[in-house]
């Protein structure tokens, strides 16, 4: 597959009255060409923080890239200049945001929002880019869109405010779409059509997204691969069946046990013991050592290298090292990984049951 974008041993920091905020730790990554990339992760993981690097919207005067590299296109975003960033933003890379209301401008027509890219980045005149902003509304849904291109923020439901967010996204055609937690703020029935719209699309025009989101349900429906993220760092990626049925990192077990489901027999719901790090003061070894059941001596004391799984599935976890004591995951997890070929608790004979 054609790499689109890859981001390189990333560090970023944040300076604050208490001190450095080690907020990205060693980040790497690449994004395929027509590929969906999710991010997972708690709050403070460092998700929005990434994508918001690579779109260069952080306050420069508090945030500092102390390493690494994001390349696009042969071009580094880490270098280039806030003009140079200009043309970038809207035109190859864009971001829906995840409250809408937050994205629109209330006094502005959200024709008027959607022409403006088109106008800045398009070599087109204003009868043109309305055109192409009618059509941009009709393809995200939007009913009577040569009335309501007039009509004001205020006058839409929560779900057509975040497609219209969507339509301004996709205005020029980029490359790349990143969406931090875009159903977030919306009830259930319309962030299953927001996703649907948004697979639909990726189709239509395609482009490549990275899909911030805290939601494992929401990861199943629209990721092919998947990274998951803690303290700063990536600690596991791979396809979504390989995060989902073969997760390697205990806290991806912990994770995907605390999600809900429908076949559960407890009544108690699982959930992570203890807090995330603090990135003043990042731990020394395995961040999330201090919440595992499953941490070993080696954790607290020296930072765990990427094991490899499969040719599309790592996992930076001492549990995979060769000498490691072989471990036991929690009884959920061992019931995902039975139905996955690639899991030692498969069986082809029984049909997956081992």
């Amino acid at each position: 597959m054609e790499k689109i974008l890859e981001v390189k041993d990333l560090e970023l920091s944040f300076h604050t009255f208490a001190g450095e905020v080690k907020a990205i730790r060693g980040v790497s990554f690449d994004l395929f060409k027509g590929e969906t990339l999710a991010i997972v992760g708690e709050s403070g993981s460092g998700k929005s923080v990434t994508t918001k690097a690579i779109m260069r919207l952080l306050p420069e005067h508090s945030s500092e890239f102390k390493n690494g590299h994001i390349l696009f296109e042969g071009r580094d975003l880490t270098k280039l200049s806030d003009r140079e960033m200009q043309k970038v933003r809207g035109k190859d890379i864009s971001m829906i945001f995840q409250d809408p209301m937050t994205s629109l401008n209330p006094t502005m027509t959200i024709g008027k929002q959607i022409i403006e890219p088109i106008l800045k980045h398009q070599k087109v005149g204003k009868a043109e880019a309305k055109k192409v902003a009618i059509d941009l509304l009709r393809m995200v849904g939007i009913p009577k869109p040569e009335l309501r291109v007039k009509q004001y923020p205020h006058q839409f439901s929560g779900g057509q405010r975040q497609r219209i967010v969507i339509a301004i996204a996709l205005a020029c055609n980029p490359h790349i779409l990143i969406a931090d937690e875009p159903t977030t703020a919306l009830d259930v029935t319309i962030q299953a059509q927001i996703l649907e719209l948004m697979k639909s699309l990726q189709k239509k025009i395609e482009t490549s997204i990275i899909f911030i989101t805290h939601d494992l349900g929401v990861v199943a429906n629209v990721a092919d691969r998947v990274a998951v993220m803690y303290g700063g760092r990536i600690v596991e990626v791979g396809t979504v069946d390989e995060i989902f049925y073969n997760p390697q990192h205990p806290y991806t077990w912990g994770l995907l046990s605390s999600m809900p489901s429908l076949d559960a027999k407890d009544e108690k719901l699982y959930a992570i013991p203890g807090t995330p790090p603090d990135l003043l003061d990042p731990p020394k070894g395995d961040a999330f050592a201090l919440r595992s059941d499953y941490a070993l001596k080696i954790d607290v004391e020296q930072e765990p290298p990427f094991f490899q799984v499969s040719d599309t599935h790592y996992a930076a976890t001492w549990l995979l090292h060769p000498d490691a004591p072989q471990v036991e995951p929690p009884e959920q997890i061992i019931e995902r990984m039975k139905k996955f070929p690639g899991s030692r608790y498969y069986s082809a004979t029984t049909g997956g049951a081992n």
